[in-house]
């Protein structure tokens, strides 16, 4: 009779386990992919603690599980063809690594088209969700969110490129077919390549220096493989250049889900996820600042030389609204849109 009972509890106690089990199975499981470390602070301080969020709201529905490093397989312009083809969920990568594939987002990579993270990264979402012409560009999947890093900065090895005529004959890392134009204006030689290339290049030099923001130097150990870096910003706030971030979601997956789970998802993207991304960036700046300044020397460029600057690259803009115009997208109507809103959210 007790052993009888003892099995019986046990054989409840199992089934309530597998019960508990069942109901904290969740019901979507997303890969998530991206290019830098886990160790970085974007995935670490982040998007882990985003994708966390949404665990908890969902009550263990939808869980996000984030792979670094390109661990899935394959190179960062290649993140947005996994996407669409649903090899992952969710991936973190810029458009700009796809060049020509998505030239309306662009409009933000222009010369002088950011103010801080935080503001820009709004203004670049509302550009996105104002534009028929730009959200065309990205039919094919579910985009989550825009966002832009902080001010882009000038790192060198050896001497600072402090002045318009340092960029002479310099090979530089862009990551972005306007900051392309801008440095070639400058006269340097822009060389194209994602992120996890770069310190490499560097060390081999490949190249002479990259223009990104603070915030990649301790991912990059940038610190340790550049003996400048230059701030570059207007007398208004504006800096030499950002980066487009997408956030973007497989379609059918996204589709798949029930209402309340989109609203979710939705929840956590949009214009509240750009507001996120662009603190996030804007002061996890400080960090890098620091570890520049332990280990290189980091500098302002002259107001003189700015100017300069925003002299010799007037015209890639105008270049840039050719360029759409021949794409059979309003060029003009594009670059005022993103203007307009880069003024609206930097008040």
């Amino acid at each position: 009779m007790i052993k009888r009972i003892i099995a019986q509890t046990a054989g409840v106690a199992v089934l309530g386990a597998a019960i508990a089990a069942s109901a904290q199975a969740a019901e979507f499981n997303l890969k998530m992919h991206h290019f830098l470390p886990a160790k970085a602070p974007a995935h670490a301080k982040f998007f882990q603690p985003w994708a966390d969020s949404i665990e908890e709201a969902s009550e263990g529905r939808i869980k996000i599980k984030i792979y670094g490093s390109m661990s899935l397989g394959g190179k960062p312009p290649q993140l947005v063809d996994q996407v669409q083809d649903g090899f992952v969920d969710i991936i973190w990568t810029l458009p700009g690594y796809t060049p020509g594939r998505f030239p309306a987002i662009s409009a933000f990579e222009n010369p002088f088209m950011v103010t801080d993270a935080y503001e820009t990264s709004q203004a670049l979402q509302a550009y996105y969700e104002a534009n028929p012409e730009v959200q065309k560009e990205f039919a094919d999947m579910h985009p989550l969110a825009f966002w832009t890093h902080d001010r882009g900065v000038v790192y060198s090895k050896g001497d600072a490129i402090d002045s318009v005529a340092d960029f002479a004959g310099k090979k530089i890392r862009n990551p972005s077919r306007p900051v392309a134009a801008a440095l070639d204006a400058l006269g340097a030689t822009p060389v194209g390549m994602p992120v996890p290339e770069m310190p490499q290049a560097l060390a081999k030099n490949v190249i002479d220096g990259t223009v990104i923001p603070f915030e990649i130097v301790p991912a990059l150990k940038l610190h340790e493989l550049v003996d400048n870096a230059v701030e570059v910003q207007t007398e208004d706030g504006r800096g030499l250049y950002t980066a487009v971030f997408l956030l973007g979601m497989n379609k059918a997956k996204y589709e798949s889900m029930p209402a309340d789970l989109q609203q979710i998802m939705d929840d956590h993207a949009g214009i509240y996820f750009a507001k996120l991304g662009g603190e996030f960036f804007k002061n996890a700046e400080n960090y890098g600042r620091k570890l520049i300044d332990e280990n290189a020397t980091r500098s302002q460029m002259p107001a003189a030389e700015v100017k300069k600057m925003q002299e010799v690259t007037a015209n890639v803009p105008v270049e840039w609204v050719k360029e759409m115009d021949g794409l059979g997208l309003p060029g003009q109507k594009l670059l005022d849109s993103a203007n307009a809103m880069l003024e609206k959210y930097s008040k």
